[in-house]
């Protein structure tokens, strides 16, 4: 089993934040409405572009492995959401590939990938999501001087 570790962090004095895996890294905000900076990619974003970058991934791998040759493609990802607590309802992907093949080759490899997707597998089968840890540091704010 391959295990993947991303870290994201604070930006000090700032009211974003950011992630990194590895030697990749980018900036995660909220919208303005919602009291962030407007200078990244929210959680909610990131979470429907890993469906997006996980399916188009899986497709480049495939099409390579099958001798096709994939000339395009494109996923939209949208969502509403909504309830109690908030989470992600009414998810949905629009898929274009275009490629050197036959529609029917096409379709078989494009629902092989909405089937095996990891991203997708997750979301649709649910998992635990545990806090493993908790560290708390409390820092004593110094009274000011009247």
């Amino acid at each position: 089993m391959a295990q993947m570790t991303i870290h994201v962090r604070t930006v000090h004095d700032a009211n974003f934040s950011v992630g990194w895996a590895g030697k990749h890294s980018l900036t995660i905000d909220r919208p303005e409405q919602e009291a962030g900076c407007g200078y990244g990619f929210s959680g909610a974003d990131l979470l429907l572009m890993a469906l997006g970058a996980c399916y188009v991934n899986d497709l480049q791998l495939e099409a390579k492995k099958r001798g096709i040759t994939l000339l395009g493609a494109r996923v939209v990802c949208d969502c509403d959401w909504g309830g109690e607590p908030v989470h992600a309802q009414n998810v949905r992907l629009s898929v274009r590939i275009e490629a050197e093949a036959d529609e029917d080759e096409i379709l078989e490899m494009a629902e092989l990938i909405d089937r095996h997707s990891r991203v997708h597998n997750t979301l649709r089968l649910g998992v635990e999501i545990p806090t493993a840890e908790c560290e708390v540091v409390s820092v004593e704010v110094e009274a000011e001087e009247p």
